[in-house]
């Protein structure tokens, strides 16, 4: 009989996995199952082109359906994975079925972290995670709609940004002291704050929400502070969780994501996971990590499958982001935590610099606005572990691929 492995979740590590296995050879049966009738498809645009309007569905997929059926991979759509025999290798489905598998991958992603606080089952209130969100989101955008986001990080500034674009009143409540505070450093986020406050959003930071307020539908966002903000929809960007509760229900370790070695594999063998769901070593970091990026879920994707194929994994990177702002594209590759100096090199003022962090010297992170060089080079000196003169790498008279260069070469011991 021919070998099977199965994909619980369809987001975009499945859909790697699931081209990386017949990329890679794998002969046996390939079965995806996914909670939601689409095929897999990315998610960033969720927020940005898809939510604004200006990207078709069918644009929105990690392959074209008929990619699928084209390489034998069947689809389990509208279908949500229930729980695991380990025993016996099967996946319980909650039609009542059950599939056998000889490997089984749970790329069972994440989900939004909800509020639970006076008013938050009232109509108009949501979340951003999948296409139907968007959906429903879009039917309350009309020019003058009063809109509260609560939370200033990537979702909620995303948004923001294609709100306010569509003639949308727009006010960003965020409980900590600055934009991004989780994934950006202060000039970065500095930078965002003045970007959306001069496009007309009415950011405010220290806010701490109390209450929604209304008696079937939303009216108001109370503050702790006391504050009232009149809403007619509000959306709740605050983080998202790992989904473990499949593998914690089967009795797999789990530590804020599902446990992992360097090859994707959980403590059972047949057991694999990947994407925003794991707890997994990372060597570039030089830690244990959950990610949460696309890259991390194609890189992970990519390793589970050449595990299953018994082939060599793919070299890991640098975990690297990005979010689309207004006309500002902001990447970062690295993260900067334990740095003890920032350098920063172009202008904030003409929407185009980069920050660089450093560690005693070494290269940490890179965010960058408007500077995909900076960024594109930046991921290769993270990798080689790269140190500046932070006097050099500060002197804008010379160019940085220049001063990155000679940064490189010292590290590889070149004169």
């Amino acid at each position: 009989m021919k070998e099977t492995t199965v994909i619980a979740g369809a987001g975009h590590a499945a859909g790697q996995a699931a081209a990386s296995l017949r990329q890679g050879g794998y002969a046996g049966n390939i079965i995806l199952v996914g909670d939601e009738p689409y095929v897999p498809y990315q998610r960033p645009p969720l927020s940005k082109k898809f939510l604004a309007g200006e990207l078709e569905m069918h644009r929105l997929y990690f392959r074209p359906q008929h990619f699928y059926a084209d390489h034998d991979i069947e689809l389990r759509l509208s279908t949500r994975a229930k729980n695991i025999d380990r025993n016996e290798q099967n996946l319980l489905l909650d039609d009542g079925t059950s599939i056998h598998y000889d490997f089984l991958l749970l790329t069972t992603g994440s989900q939004v972290r909800k509020m639970d606080i006076p008013g938050s089952d009232l109509d108009g209130i949501s979340y951003l995670r999948n296409i139907k969100d968007v959906l429903r989101i879009r039917q309350g955008f009309r020019p003058g709609t009063r809109v509260v986001i609560v939370g200033a990080g990537y979702i909620g500034l995303e948004v923001a940004a294609v709100s306010v674009s569509q003639g949308i009143n727009v006010t960003v409540l965020e409980m900590e002291d600055r934009a991004m505070q989780r994934a950006v450093g202060p000039a970065i986020s500095d930078f965002f704050a003045a970007l959306h406050r001069r496009a007309g959003v009415d950011l405010r930071f220290g806010y701490r929400v109390e209450s929604f307020a209304g008696s079937k539908s939303i009216s108001a966002v109370v503050c702790q502070e006391g504050e009232r903000f009149e809403a007619d929809l509000v959306i709740v960007g605050i983080g998202i969780e790992p989904r473990t509760e499949l593998a914690e229900r089967t009795g797999l370790a789990c530590d804020n994501g599902i446990v992992v070695d360097e090859s994707c594999v959980t403590e059972d063998p047949h057991i694999l996971a990947a994407g925003d769901c794991t707890n997994h070593p990372n060597a570039v970091l030089g830690r244990r990590a959950r990610l949460e990026s696309v890259h991390s879920a194609v890189e992970q994707a990519k390793i589970a499958a050449a595990t299953i194929c018994g082939k060599s994994p793919p070299v890991v990177q640098a975990p690297w982001f990005w979010s689309d702002q207004y006309d500002v594209k902001l990447q970062i590759v690295g993260l900067a935590e334990g740095y003890d100096q920032v350098i920063l090199r172009g202008d904030p003022e003409s929407k185009s610099f980069a920050a660089f962090y450093l560690a005693s010297g070494r290269l940490l992170a890179v965010e960058a606005v408007n500077r995909p060089r900076e960024f594109a080079i930046g991921k290769k000196l993270i990798a080689q572990g790269v140190s500046f003169d932070p006097e050099d790498l500060g002197d804008q008279s010379e160019d940085f691929k220049q001063v990155a260069q000679r940064a490189l070469d010292a590290a590889m011991g070149k004169n």
